[in-house]
């Protein structure tokens, strides 16, 4: 089938994309849409009052003015990612602060406007009484006693405690090693920034409502945002995502604004709209990351590891956001990362802070976990003086033991680590490295190499259901409850039709984003599209394909067994009878129970893409600038759909990663608690500059706990590129001064700083 399984087909979507043709939230606009905009706290822990709003009601153009007072029937935001068997005290997320706002952009008014200049004057002119509270920034500072309470029934700010593993054997095995390591790190807060903002349009009939937003599953929203928040039955609320450009995990959650606008809209019986500016999202959507933590290894004499502990602290923010506290805990059991450590324990402590609530981000949890374990890997290597590289291949799992339990309960089905790392090596030419450090050093720089082999468990966020239907042309629509939000699932499903129905894509279309059309869906999250959304329309499309045959045999007078699908026809094997897909469909056998085909598909078992990365740097002493002169990625995702938008994913999740190895931080002035990074001026992204020459193969060893033997891709990038990256960029330091450890972001202040201390502390 040319354009099935494994071909590298082009994206079917980018043309329109491309051409500026794309219809993403900012483009719809209704007849008589109103325009809102969100008044946010300046404070990041006050008291507050508002007065004179019969003065900004009466305004012109300004329609409505929203407090916490006129939505007293709204619940508040839901937080259902709560952990197995631990007590979580779950805080009040209201939809609008009442009398006390808890983060710098904490929302606290909602003002609806015939213009947005109009609603933003509106806002301007509330007049709010502050009375300003002590505040914490920082998990650190929030767990120290006397530390100022985010909230008065939550002691020490501890928003809950765990732990997963077994203490007592790790303890043992601590105290019979010959060496143990140490290494505290911190994975820094970072802001999610996708291409388009988030944004909302309500709308009200009298009967129903319907939002328009950018999501990654819209039957997410709508069951929480109508359900939980506003009470609403299933079938009193539309979704629709249209295009959606990037979310990486920040776009599942539920958000006050969608609420907002539908109240809004009910209350004024005209659309509303809101959209965020790019400052907003700042202080208005989830952070990710933003833990710090200690891991400890236990070696025997010979290098292998004996144990691993780790203490864990993760921020949670103001709130507990709608996943939050299961981000952290999905971390601890990757801990042991592609080692063969027979024991563990893991202790997680996650805290409240006056800051903006922290959720999942590209990887949740996974990038968490190996960026934690690849750097302890590497101090182990340099405390012990064996090279990185061989400490990994004396610990990576070997084949033969597969399928493998680790100290916290993941069972690891194939993969080849230590291949992987090999290969990854080879392509790179690491035997070569030593020249080219010392070329470098000639040159005045400080070349360095580092490696992450990293494994992470993902494609189990189901069930999914697809429903194909043929349509009168001959073409088929897939509906699915999954969500593109830039990954091509309009693409790669219809190469899964294709293998089955031999239509060419632009004959196969995918329908998301709409919980009128689509009855069901988990939406996207969690590399689950291809592992769990991809099953369901490949069994769908088979099941499909069997139904056409025994139409096609009553029209063609032949046996089920003697027929063939190709091109968009059936016919009879061998010959040239053969009977289109459009003339199926008018087939007056042809009911529509026999033209439509469904099915279901939820993997309980996780799959573990793995691989290596290894990363190249030089370093300019006199500026700290960090260079990535080489880049190789080797991965094992099971089975390759398209070789094209599997590298594409690669290389973007790997930018995210390098953006946050080197320059990506969230810096909150710890005084004031104002948010310091809250904008492009102040944030750094990676740009097209930034991006080095990847050089990227699959190793692939076929998943077998998943149908297809796919393992998921979409978050692989992010969570092996950081280590890699810093693992490199501490080898360069340690070469050339001895410097054992610095923190993401590697910036060039920070940098030049490290490696000035450095050369004060030699001199002394």
């Amino acid at each position: 089938m040319k354009f099935g399984f494994g071909q590298a087909l082009t994206r079917k979507e980018d043309d329109a994309l491309l051409r500026g043709a794309g219809r993403y939230v900012a483009d719809v606009a209704p007849d008589a849409t109103l325009h809102a905009v969100v008044l946010r706290s300046p404070h990041a822990h006050a008291r507050f009052g508002i007065s004179d709003l019969a003065r900004v009601r009466a305004m012109k153009g300004v329609r409505l003015v929203l407090t916490a007072a006129d939505i007293t029937g709204l619940g508040p935001l839901p937080t259902p990612g709560v952990l197995p068997d631990v007590a979580i005290k779950v805080p009040h997320y209201p939809i609008l602060a009442k009398d006390v706002v808890k983060h710098v952009g904490d929302a606290i008014a909602f003002v609806v406007a015939d213009t947005l200049n109009a609603a933003k004057d509106g806002a301007e002119a509330i007049t709010v009484d502050w009375q300003p509270l002590p505040h914490v920034i920082g998990a650190l500072a929030a767990l120290k006693f006397g530390a100022a309470p985010v909230w008065a029934d939550q002691p020490g700010n501890l928003a809950f405690e765990t732990s997963m593993g077994d203490a007592a054997a790790t303890k043992q095995a601590f105290a019979q090693a010959a060496r143990t390591v140490s290494l505290t790190i911190v994975n820094q807060r970072l802001v999610t920034n996708y291409m388009d903002t988030r944004g909302v349009i309500a709308e009200y009939d009298g009967d129903r409502y319907t939002l328009t937003l950018g999501s990654q599953g819209s039957h997410i929203i709508r069951d929480i945002i109508g359900g939980a928040v506003m009470k609403l039955p299933p079938e009193k609320m539309r979704v629709i995502t249209p295009d959606v450009g990037g979310g990486f995990g920040t776009k599942l959650f539920p958000y006050r604004e969608y609420a907002l606008a539908a109240v809004a809209a009910e209350r004024l019986r005209k659309p509303v709209k809101w959209v965020a500016d790019r400052s907003e999202h700042f202080l208005g959507d989830s952070h990710g990351r933003d833990n710090i933590s200690t891991a400890k290894l236990a070696l025997d004499d010979k290098g292998r590891f004996l144990a691993l502990d780790l203490d864990i602290i993760a921020d949670m923010g103001a709130y507990l956001s709608c996943y939050a506290p299961y981000i952290p805990w999905l971390g601890l059991g990757m801990a042991t990362g592609a080692y063969d450590i027979p024991v563990a324990h893991a202790r997680l402590r996650a805290t409240f802070t006056n800051t903006v609530p922290v959720d999942a981000y590209r990887g949740a949890g996974r990038p968490e976990a190996s960026y934690l374990i690849e750097r302890a890997v590497d101090a182990a290597a340099l405390e012990i003086g064996m090279a990185p590289d061989a400490l990994r291949r004396r610990n990576l799992i070997k084949p033969k033991a597969l399928p493998y339990k680790t100290p916290t309960g993941k069972i690891y089905d194939s993969g080849d680590f230590a291949g992987c790392m090999v290969h990854a090596q080879e392509i790179v030419d690491w035997a070569g490295f030593p020249k080219r450090a010392t070329a470098a050093k000639r040159a005045g720089k400080l070349r360095g190499i580092g490696m992450a082999t990293y494994i992470e468990a993902c494609g189990n966020n189901g069930p999914e259901t697809a429903t194909i239907n043929l349509d009168k042309d001959g073409g088929v629509t897939v509906l699915i409850g999954s969500q593109s939000t830039g990954q091509g699932h309009a693409t790669s499903y219809a190469q899964l039709v294709a293998d089955h129905l031999d239509l060419p894509p632009e004959l196969v279309r995918v329908v998301q984003g709409d919980t009128d059309r689509i009855a069901t869906g988990a939406g996207t999250g969690g590399s689950s599209s291809i592992p769990i959304g991809g099953v369901s329309v490949d069994r769908a499309s088979k099941t499909l394909a069997g139904q056409l045959k025994e139409i096609a045999a009553d029209a063609l007078e032949a046996a089920v067994g003697d027929l063939e699908i190709a091109n968009g026809a059936v016919r009879i094997a061998g010959t040239d009878r053969a009977i289109s897909f459009a003339d199926i469909a008018a087939h007056p056998k042809a009911s529509p129970d026999k033209l439509k085909a469904a099915n279901e598909f939820s993997n309980e078992p996780p799959t573990y893409p793995n691989g290596t990365h290894i990363a190249e740097v030089e370093i300019d002493p006199d500026t700290g600038i960090t260079t990535i002169m080489k880049y190789v990625i080797v991965d094992d995702f099971g089975a390759t759909l398209n070789p094209l938008m599997l590298a594409g994913q690669v290389h973007g999740g790997a930018m995210q990663g390098i953006g946050q190895a080197l320059m990506e931080d969230t810096v909150y002035d710890v005084q004031s608690g104002q948010l310091l990074s809250a904008s492009f001026m102040d944030y750094a992204m990676p740009r097209a500059l930034d991006a080095p020459d990847f050089v990227f193969e699959t190793r692939n060893t076929p998943c077998k706990t998943n149908p297809l033997g796919v393992k998921g891709a979409g978050e692989a990038g992010a969570i092996g590129s950081c280590p890699a990256v810093m693992n490199a960029v501490v080898d360069a330091l340690w070469r050339a001064y001895g410097i054992r450890h610095i923190d993401m972001p590697a910036t060039p202040q920070k940098v030049w700083q490290a490696i000035e201390k450095a050369r004060k502390s030699s001199s002394a």
